[in-house]
């Protein structure tokens, strides 16, 4: 008897181990794994910037369209979700060794309550600029699991979609993102 609640334990650590969705199950590809690129060349109207609006930490809100003019990384994560905190250190090494006057950060957190991502981002000490959704995302922001990243130019062309979890801190990133 004394096994099943170990067992149990087990089973619902392998079912919250990560925040994919079934179809990327079903395909057996892992989260990490699996990507979508997007080229500029191709983007078309429902892969541009969207109209969204987003408050900061300090209650501020502002429209994500009023970033054009920046490269723009958008992620979607939430505190509870083991493959966004793995990426989390990789954003932020990123983000410091980019210049801010070119590219801006946004960390849309999609807790059920926005304390908890500040308490999240604050304790692990991430200077990344954390959001909170003011109104129902966009289609292109209706994924199927988290983490979720979107690149977009200064134009606001999605230039590339990363559906899981990736390592940020590479030359690719830094290169794509100058």
């Amino acid at each position: 008897m004394k096994w099943k609640p170990i067992l149990i334990a087990s089973f619902f650590a392998l079912a919250f181990s990560s925040c994919a969705n079934k179809q990327q199950e079903a395909n057996n590809t892992p989260v990490n794994e699996q990507q979508n690129n997007i080229d500029s060349n191709t983007a078309s109207s429902n892969m541009a910037l969207p109209s969204f609006s987003i408050q900061d930490v300090n209650g501020k809100v502002i429209n994500l369209q009023s970033l054009k003019g920046k490269k723009l990384f958008v992620n979607l994560w939430a505190s509870w979700c083991p493959p966004c905190k793995r990426e989390m250190p990789s954003i932020e090494k990123l983000s410091q060794s980019l210049d801010n006057s070119k590219v801006q950060f946004v960390m849309i957190s999609l807790d059920d309550e926005f304390d908890f991502a500040k308490k999240f981002i604050s304790s692990k000490g991430y200077k990344l600029p954390v959001y909170y959704p003011v109104e129902a995302p966009p289609t292109l922001f209706n994924v199927q699991g988290i983490p979720a990243t979107f690149i977009f130019n200064e134009n606001g062309e999605l230039i590339k979609r990363i559906d899981g979890s990736d390592n940020y801190n590479t030359a690719e990133y830094k290169t794509l993102l100058q």
